[in-house]
């Protein structure tokens, strides 16, 4: 399954510094996990917990999506990081910080794994558009608690200080047929707000969301998924459809509405996002 194509709802943070951790992830059912040499590992563990991690990838994460998120080219660890991940068997490297293509041009130079981005700085959401084009990136990650610092803005439930750079991002990401996945709901406990912040995230156009704790899995997979209504709609309209295409008209009308071809690739794509979480599932 491409990497661009399938499912990314649930994106759980690892601390590649955590043995028990490490382990614990082969057992959730989570689509992707970013192991992360970066800010959740302290300095001094930052040498060993590349070599855990190596040692942990080695041993496979089943279907799961492996992002390795390494520490900024501009420190001590960053190039040691991208060259060492190079030779391990994850799918792609996350770069933090990214400000500008160039960023990616200098990871691209140490790896040939395809590349996801960390948009989590003011300059990074206005380079956004050039940041998707570049044509190794794959993903984007929303780093909303940075994003947040960088701007000064207030935490709101509706995150509105923040919907400027995460608009521009899901534009950039749609335009070069990027994944996008929404920041972290710090509150973790909080499910009724996780559940919020990730059905506004999934209606913005948001692929999944990063998570920070394993009781959050839950909801972002089933707000990231198409519901069983959704599912039956979507193939009622590509029948009434394919129907009146052979009637020779050109739209067709379900539950009242008017179905047009951009109704149909919109049900097309459903389907075909509910086929590849049952394939990813049942494996």
């Amino acid at each position: 399954m491409d990497m661009r194509t399938r499912p990314c709802r649930s994106v759980l943070y690892i601390p590649a510094s955590k043995a028990r951790a490490l382990e614990k992830a082969r057992t959730l059912p989570v689509d992707a996990i970013i192991f992360d040499l970066e800010d959740a590992v302290s300095s001094s563990e930052k040498v060993a917990a590349r070599v855990m991690l190596a040692d942990a990838l080695a041993q496979g994460y089943g279907r799961r999506l492996t992002l390795v998120r390494i520490n900024a080219l501009d420190t001590e660890w960053g190039r040691a990081d991208a060259q060492a991940v190079a030779d391990v068997p994850c799918d792609a490297v996350l770069l933090p910080k990214v400000n500008g293509p160039e960023d990616l041009d200098a990871l691209a130079a140490l790896t040939d794994k395809p590349l996801w981005a960390m948009m989590e700085t003011p300059k990074g959401m206005l380079a956004a558009d050039r940041i998707a084009a570049h044509p190794k990136l794959a993903g984007l990650v929303m780093g909303t608690n940075d994003l947040a610092k960088d701007l000064g803005a207030r935490f709101r439930a509706h995150r509105m200080p923040l919907m400027a750079g995460l608009g521009l991002c899901v534009l950039a990401a749609k335009a070069h047929g990027c994944v996008i996945v929404d920041g972290v709901y710090n509150a973790f406990k909080d499910e009724d707000g996780l559940r919020a912040e990730c059905e506004q995230g999934r209606d913005m156009g948001m692929d999944g969301k990063t998570l920070i704790h394993p009781a959050q899995i839950d909801s972002a997979n089933t707000a990231f998924a198409p519901t069983a209504e959704e599912i039956d709609l979507a193939r009622r309209q590509i029948a009434a459809f394919d129907e009146a295409v052979a009637q020779g008209q050109g739209v067709a009308v379900v539950d009242g509405k008017i179905v047009e071809n951009l109704h149909v690739d919109t049900a097309r794509e459903t389907l075909a996002k509910a086929e590849a979480i049952e394939t990813l599932t049942a494996e």
